[in-house]
């Protein structure tokens, strides 16, 4: 007699569709720059200070000798001031996330993620998620030092929070301007100065800190179309925070500042995604 087995049958595995991967991915990858920042505080105490540092210094220094629309008055100041600290604080993460990624190119984790069945671009994705966690964080604690030194809003709820949305936006819209910078320069200190030399013009010479109706012509028109500007003048009218006497420019930006910052936030976003997953797969390839 023979005996008889009967033979397994194989039950094949069921692949993830393209997107539900790359989410999965990229929520694993943005898991662990959490853990990472949880393990080394510093990194979130030293993206502290400065944003602080900033509220402190411009809030008691500058306070009742900057003129605001028809005013003086450090209040009136220091409310106009707060939502141009704020854009600033987020987009100048964007050097924090460009030096992260290039730290990881310099000691070869790329080429670890690159040998593991991964979507491309989760590597990119998931640490700009992280950074805007960090980001988040940092507005919650800025938030609480502005209302110490003085600043109240005067809306309700619903448009506070729609402010600091946009406030969000912009921030992850710029980390990927970051995360291509860290991609084409060759070490983290490159990338800290190469996302730090663009940022300093580019949120000076708008509406963060003084009325830009008070600038040369020329650069008042760069001020009004500048998309940190729209995100900040959006704030500023989502707090409640325009001076008495504030005369709004006559350019778009200025007169739909929400949408406005919708729309650059958006296009910034889907173009430089678009260059640094592109720059990623070449490195990676």
């Amino acid at each position: 007699m023979t005996a008889t087995t009967d033979t397994p049958q194989l039950v094949p595995i069921r692949r993830r569709s393209g997107i539900a991967q790359s989410v999965t991915d990229s929520l694993i990858v943005a898991k662990r720059n959490l853990i990472r920042m949880a393990r080394i505080p510093e990194m979130v105490i030293f993206g502290l200070v400065q944003p602080i540092m900033f509220v402190v210094l411009f809030t008691y220094v500058f306070g009742g000798s900057i003129k605001v629309g028809g005013s003086i008055s450090p209040q009136a100041y220091r409310e106009f001031l707060m939502a141009g600290i704020f854009a600033q604080t987020v987009t100048f993460a964007t050097a924090g996330a460009g030096a992260g990624i290039a730290d990881d190119m310099h000691k070869g984790l790329i080429d670890r993620f690159r040998s593991l069945p991964m979507a491309r671009g989760a590597v990119l994705t998931g640490r700009t998620l992280a950074d805007l966690v960090q980001t988040a964080l940092t507005l919650v604690v800025l938030a609480v030092v502005a209302l110490l030194v003085g600043w109240r809003v005067h809306e309700n709820i619903g448009k506070v929070l729609l402010g600091f949305l946009l406030l969000l936006l912009l921030g992850y819209a710029f980390s990927w301007i970051g995360a291509l910078i860290g991609l084409v320069v060759r070490t983290p200190e490159a990338a800290t100065s190469g996302g730090l030399i663009w940022l300093f013009p580019l949120t000076f010479i708008s509406n963060a800190f003084v009325d830009a109706n008070q600038m040369p012509t020329f650069l008042r028109h760069i001020a009004e179309w500048n998309p940190f500007s729209a995100t900040v003048q959006a704030c500023r009218e989502l707090f409640g925070n325009l001076p008495p006497g504030f005369v709004t420019p006559d350019a778009w930006p200025m007169r739909h500042p929400i949408l406005a910052s919708v729309i650059w936030s958006v296009l910034i976003l889907v173009v430089f995604r678009t260059l640094a997953v592109r720059k990623y797969r070449q490195a990676a390839g």
